[in-house]
């Protein structure tokens, strides 16, 4: 049989491929699996790959990775298809595709009709939440519907790395506990992270007391003042790719997925670009620039740098905090 699995959600792949291993015998399992780079594959390698002898079993398996995307034009590609209609009823051969896949591509279009191709999209929504509620009962813990949200809102649709999260919470409250809210935010919020967005809040606010307190909360966490200039810096320039997309009419998790971010830390940026117009964050992350150089340069030092920075924001000519 020739499979393709394909998509985003490496957990779910790799899962699909240790079901089809889990059908070898486990002491001779090994000696009847062969994984293959797509990057350097040539067509005398999958051959020898797939034609092996099954050793002390009656199926192999070859597993190739990215081979539809780093297969040339041409030729090569279909020698690729052609082989494909003679893999021996001995090998199970698994093509896998570790990014997007071009779905007119020749051995894309040969595989639908003649092979198995399964897609593992990352899961969002109901979805995701009910798949957070199973994984939480394989632990032997149940996991509360708002703790599972929030689990999202702080992690991510990564699924390795919910499970990952899951894990650790579900070690916390033990077997046969349950996952609340509350464990979530102890265990899995980034503190420093909600310390920078604390900050930047204050700074908004122009609150130059709780903004000092804050820099120098995060200099606490062990944070040298040079890199609490560089994250703030990084969060300013965030903002202003938020406040642009907010200007598209983009939502928050739309945004999520189009920077990178986390889904709650893009709704926070979000909430907070709100509080800027586009010109001060430029203004504010040039300033940033000039005390870097200033750093650099031995000129100042950087809590000196930092200090005067929230005190310029805070005392700026905006008395209140100014909306669009």
């Amino acid at each position: 049989m020739i499979y393709l699995f394909y998509g985003a959600n490496e957990l779910a792949r790799s899962e699909a491929l240790a079901e089809l291993r889990s059908h070898l015998p486990a002491d001779v399992a090994d000696l009847n699996v062969s994984v293959l780079d797509g990057r350097k594959l040539t067509i005398e390698q999958l051959v020898a790959a797939c034609e092996a002898h099954p050793f002390l079993t009656d199926r192999r398996l070859v597993i190739v990775y990215d081979a539809l995307k780093h297969s040339k034009a041409g030729k090569a590609r279909e020698e690729l298809r052609d082989y494909c209609a003679r893999v021996p009823p001995t090998c199970d051969l698994v093509f896998v595709e570790q990014e997007d896949i071009d779905r007119r591509h020749l051995l894309f279009t040969y595989l639908s009709k003649h092979g198995v191709v399964r897609e593992f999209p990352l899961l969002s929504g109901s979805e995701l939440l009910h798949w957070i509620g199973q994984r939480a009962r394989l632990l032997s813990v149940t996991i509360e519907p708002t703790a599972a949200q929030r689990l999202v809102d702080l992690a991510g649709n990564d699924s390795r790395t919910l499970v990952n999260e899951l894990a650790k919470l579900a070690s916390y409250v033990g077997r046969g506990g349950k996952i609340d809210q509350a464990a979530v935010d102890r265990l899995v919020t980034d503190q420093q992270e909600q310390n920078l967005f604390a900050f930047i809040d204050d700074l908004s606010g122009k609150r130059l007391r709780a903004a000092l307190r804050g820099a120098r909360a995060l200099i606490e966490d062990g944070e040298a003042p040079h890199y609490v200039l560089f994250m703030l810096a990084r969060q300013i320039r965030i903002l202003l790719h938020v406040k642009q997309l907010l200007g598209q009419r983009h939502r928050a998790d739309d945004i999520a997925g189009e920077l990178g971010l986390k889904p709650f830390v893009a709704r926070k940026a979000a909430e907070q670009a709100r509080h800027f117009t586009a010109a001060e964050l430029v203004t504010a992350h040039d300033r940033l620039l000039e005390l870097d150089h200033a750093i650099k340069t031995g000129k100042m030092q950087a809590e000196t740098a930092l200090e005067l920075f929230v005190v310029e924001i805070c005392q700026s000519s905006s008395t209140t905090v100014r909306r669009r």
